[in-house]
């Protein structure tokens, strides 16, 4: 009798929520949509475009520059990578037919933009003026790093080399803004700063080499139109995954959409990701790494006086170790098991000569030593940690013990004024960000999609991380347009890209010997963000207005 009258309050219990949710009949309130109305899956509130303007002006070089801003948004929508066109007989992607859309997924890329004197089409202003594409790397950081650190109207005031102190903040006349040169547009890659991305897959619609470099151009040529600047001379500012984003970019405008750039501006610059100096070992055979780094060793030993002999002028000094790298060290490290323990004794000393450090230590790295290992090691002794972005940073060890250091000073002593300082202008002087939120960066790295289709593989997909080479992308930028320049901009102090590197990549370019005469370069006693430093700021700005006015043929 208990289990039957159980029985019969369980059921009682399930009946009666069947019985109270009996549907009225369709079109009843509170009826459930018919089939046609039900929202269909994936879709979104579709982004729309905004756009606030505002005035200023800047004194660059001791002249007032007026300025009209305008910070806002474009909508682009990615390629479906999935929906490109493939060989039957081969299942290899084929021709792209231009119209792999994905419709469920789309981004809400933010901008700022500087016209001189109203520059804007509506404005009256003048559309033969070089206006200049400005974005930061990460991947997955937003371009607030050069916007209030070198080329915008207003910049924040940070310490040279040292943690800065907490707010207040200063953020200053710029009088190293680009906007003397150039009008400027600085992009917030999809989902950082004030981007929003938003539909299905939505990440892997966006965060990969080809599929980043896809919704830039999609907003480059938008832009373009917007502002009726169609025949302005037209540049690139990448810098750190910026560059890489440069090279597959300024490939696609010009081989995808017949538009020609006068040039590329490349900063702390990564085109081989098998030249990183971070953690090459897990890439045994390839010694390069190693070659290319030795100099920001040396470079980086110099600054915090950790060298056993003197050396006056650091120019003078890094040719002379760039020479030993690509020398007595690029054979000593090809001999791998056959080198003599006498060369390789003889090579363990050169390299205390140049990197300050132990030979036992060097000896035992087997003359095999990554950027997180010198950087742990240096000033070890110390209890210092040397900076990876900027290695004329240091801070106390996390782990004295550790093989590798742990955290970035430099990223540390920077990282709040920069955010303070944007999230103070876009509100009080932009008069955009209200009730938004601003993301400084997003954690893309792990996840994002390095696999990338060089030029001449029709469409195929190659290389992860350790491999993503877009050497060839700029390469054949340049071959469709020999007319392009580019400039390389690199700090001695920088251990995340180090300058050699980035020299090293420019002279294995696969294009004729002739283009060579396109690039320039420029070297500065600082680091990965080279406008960390008041001096180099300046020369920074001095050497890309002036590859602006040499390569624009505008006069102002």
């Amino acid at each position: 009798m208990k289990r039957c009258v159980l029985g019969a309050c369980v059921m009682g219990l399930s009946l009666a929520p069947w019985v109270a949710a009996a549907p009225p009949p369709p079109g009843a309130p509170g009826s459930p949509p018919s089939a046609a109305e039900k929202p269909e899956p994936h879709r979104f509130e579709p982004f729309k475009p905004e756009a606030v303007t505002s005035n200023g002006s800047v004194t660059v070089d001791g002249k007032s520059i007026s300025y009209q801003a305008i910070a806002g948004t474009l909508v682009v929508h990615p390629k479906d990578w999935d929906d490109v066109p493939r060989d039957p007989a081969t299942d290899k992607p084929g021709p792209d037919d231009g119209e792999g859309k994905n419709p469920t997924a789309e981004a809400s890329m933010f901008y700022v933009a500087y016209f001189k004197e109203g520059g804007a089409k509506d404005t009256g202003g003048k559309a033969s003026r070089p206006v200049t594409f400005i974005f930061n790397g990460g991947p997955g950081s937003a371009s607030f790093w050069l916007h209030m650190g070198a080329f915008g109207p207003r910049r924040i005031v940070t310490s040279t080399d040292v943690h800065t102190p907490a707010a207040p903040y200063s953020l200053i006349n710029n009088a190293s803004s680009l906007l003397d040169a150039s009008d400027l547009v600085f992009i917030d890659a999809p989902g950082t700063g004030f981007s929003r991305i938003a539909g299905k897959d939505k990440e892997k619609a966006f965060y990969g080499v080809d599929p980043d470099a896809y919704a830039f151009a999609e907003f480059i040529s938008q832009f373009l139109s917007k502002y009726a600047r169609w025949n302005s001379p037209k540049y690139l500012f990448g810098e750190s995954y910026g560059t890489p984003r440069a090279a597959v970019l300024v490939n696609q405008l010009e081989s995808d959409r017949s538009i020609d750039f006068n040039g590329v501006i490349l900063l702390s610059q990564i085109l081989n990701f098998d030249l990183s100096p971070d953690r090459p070992a897990g890439n045994p055979g390839i010694d390069a790494p190693y070659q290319t780094v030795l100099p920001t060793y040396a470079a980086t030993a110099w600054y915090h006086k950790k060298l056993p002999g003197e050396h006056p002028n650091i120019e003078a000094f890094l040719t002379e170790v760039e020479q030993f790298a690509m020398g007595d060290y690029a054979r000593a490290l090809a001999a791998g098991s056959e080198l003599s323990a006498n060369d390789k004794a003889a090579v363990a000393e050169k390299l205390h000569q140049y990197t300050g450090l132990p030979v036992d230590y060097i000896l035992k790295a087997d003359l095999r030593i990554d950027g997180g290992e010198f950087r742990q090691t240096l000033q070890g002794a110390d209890g210092k940690s040397t900076g990876r972005l900027d290695s004329r940073f240091s801070g106390p060890e996390l782990d004295p013990l550790a093989q590798r250091a742990e955290y970035d000073p430099q990223a540390s002593a920077l990282g709040s004024a920069y955010v303070s300082a944007f999230n103070e202008y876009a509100r009080r002087e932009l008069h955009y960000g209200d009730g938004k939120s601003f993301k400084p960066s997003i954690r893309t790295f792990a996840t994002w999609n390095f696999q990338h289709a060089q030029p001449g593989m029709n469409g195929m997909p190659m290389s992860s991380r350790q491999g993503t080479n877009v050497m060839p992308d700029l390469a054949n930028a340049m071959k469709i347009n020999p007319n392009l320049k580019v400039q390389l901009n690199a700090g001695y102090f920088d251990l995340a890209t180090p300058f050699y590197q980035g020299v090293y990549e420019m002279h294995h370019l696969p294009m004729p010997n002739s283009l060579q005469a396109n690039i320039e370069y420029k070297f500065y006693e600082s680091g990965h963000m080279v406008y960390a430093k008041d001096t180099s700021l300046k020369m920074l700005h001095d050497n890309v207005a002036g590859f602006i006015r040499r390569t624009s043929n505008v006069k102002e």
